[in-house]
């Protein structure tokens, strides 16, 4: 899990340093790593491309494509810390939408868990001025649709193999954001190939780790883990774009962080 937060963060860095570019054209240099991977996974398993339930797949893989596209524009218009914590809410709105998506009922205290949650949102809006309200409207929304692809695979998870799963997501955002960016397109130079290309590399490695660590060790013990990547992202928010949060920020970072890993607690247990 410590060697999929630091990919992840280094595919975070990425994408920020092309941030001169459109966030969709990012995105579908993101996807078409996915789907040719994808896509030869399940040739070579022999497993049918297009799975069973077709409908609830490709709500899957617009929720998906949209938290993306919402995850990678925080990333390249807010400081690294800021975009990265935001994204982290995801497991709120996947605990709220699970009431009527997938009927879990939640607990009492994790109603206190969100409010701190919003606490520490308002804390990171209010005492830093480089976010907008536009900016972190987009960031929960990026969460938000997260959350929906999340509780949408929990009813997939028995019925659908999990690459077909995984296959609707670049499926469906490679047309979307090919799409957009034939119309919008700006031509990459330089670096920015290789830097679109380890986008790809960097999150195919991390979900690869994050999944081994899944399989082989205490879900409720790892899960924690993955939240060192807002320290990652500090970290080198400062080191390689000269970010400094102030102290509001800092402690909103942390209020968000207690209360997620709490969540997380509560349901694992």
């Amino acid at each position: 899990m410590l060697i999929a937060g630091l990919l992840f963060a280094c595919m975070n860095i990425c994408v920020k340093l092309v941030s001169h570019l459109p966030t969709m054209e990012v995105v579908f240099f993101r996807s078409v790593l996915g789907l040719i991977l994808t896509y030869a996974l399940l040739k070579r398993k022999q497993i049918p491309l297009f799975g069973n339930n077709k409908v609830l797949l490709s709500l899957r893989g617009v929720a998906g494509c949209l938290g993306l596209v919402g995850s990678f524009y925080t990333l390249q218009h807010i400081p690294l810390a800021s975009a990265v914590t935001i994204n982290y809410l995801s497991p709120f709105f996947t605990a709220v939408l699970g009431i009527f998506i997938a009927r879990q009922p939640l607990r009492p205290q994790q109603y206190l868990y969100f409010i701190m949650a919003i606490a520490g949102v308002a804390l990171l809006k209010g005492f830093d001025t480089s976010i907008s309200t536009f900016d972190l409207l987009i960031g929960l929304s990026a969460a938000l649709f997260a959350g929906i692809a999340y509780n949408i695979i929990s009813k997939l998870k028995t019925s659908e193999h999990p690459l077909v799963i995984i296959f609707y997501f670049p499926m469906i955002t490679f047309p979307v954001a090919g799409i957009y960016s034939y119309f919008h397109w700006v031509n990459p130079t330089g670096l920015d190939w290789v830097i679109l290309l380890l986008v790809g590399i960097f999150t195919q490695g991390a979900q690869y780790y994050m999944t081994r660590s899944y399989q082989q060790a205490n879900l409720g013990r790892v899960a924690s883990l993955n939240y060192l990547g807002v320290i990652y992202a500090i970290l080198f928010g400062y080191l390689v774009f000269g970010e400094q949060l102030g102290l509001y920020a800092l402690l909103g970072i942390v209020l968000i962080l207690v209360a997620v890993v709490l969540n997380l607690r509560v349901r694992a247990s």
